[in-house]
């Protein structure tokens, strides 16, 4: 939504997001079916994310997303088909600690709250994802965790697109900045 940012709002899409909210629950107040995604400009994203995953969702799903906080894949931690935590390497401790990209939400849950990204947010600054999701009245229990079916590698369907080497190669020396290779969390990634 092309709206510009109040003062008392980050500068991150943030007032845009609750502007959108709004018109969803005046347009589609009326509707029951459909589900809510916040795109985003800078990501990457293959068509089987919206088919196979966005469309089946019920009340909140969830995915892996590449290269996002300093971590090649930051996706739920899942143990028999339930959300158990987040493997972050950013505010790891957040109830929520998932990318905007890495969750879709039913319309059905939107138009039963009044939920907004506020200019402020009690879990931390760039932590809205978090705050919005709990405002919701989601809990970890009621998320699908989608692309976990199986216990071999997983694939990313949606990454934030750079046009630089992730912060966790050093390309100069050609050797990972950290003492071991970086967790991709059974996902496969090509690096």
């Amino acid at each position: 939504m092309a709206y510009p940012s109040p003062e008392n709002y980050p500068n991150r899409g943030w007032f845009q997001r609750t502007m959108a909210l709004k018109y969803i629950r005046k347009k589609y107040r009326r509707k029951g079916n459909g589900v809510v995604y916040f795109g985003d400009d800078d990501n990457t994203y293959d068509l089987r994310l919206f088919n196979k995953y966005i469309r089946k969702v019920n009340k909140i799903g969830m995915w892996g997303v590449g290269h996002v906080g300093g971590s090649l894949v930051e996706s739920p931690k899942v143990i028999n088909q339930k959300v158990v935590g987040f493997n972050a390497e950013w505010k790891p401790n957040r109830y929520f600690a998932i990318d905007m990209a890495g969750f879709a939400v039913h319309l059905r849950v939107i138009l039963n709250s009044d939920a907004v990204f506020s200019g402020s947010c009690p879990s931390g600054a760039g932590a809205l994802e978090s705050c919005l999701l709990e405002d919701l009245g989601l809990r970890r229990e009621d998320v699908e965790p989608f692309g976990f079916e199986k216990k071999e590698e997983k694939e990313v369907l949606v990454w934030h697109t750079k046009t630089v080497v992730p912060d966790v190669w050093d390309l100069r020396r050609n050797f990972w900045k950290r003492e071991k290779t970086p967790k991709t969390n059974g996902y496969f990634v090509e690096y």
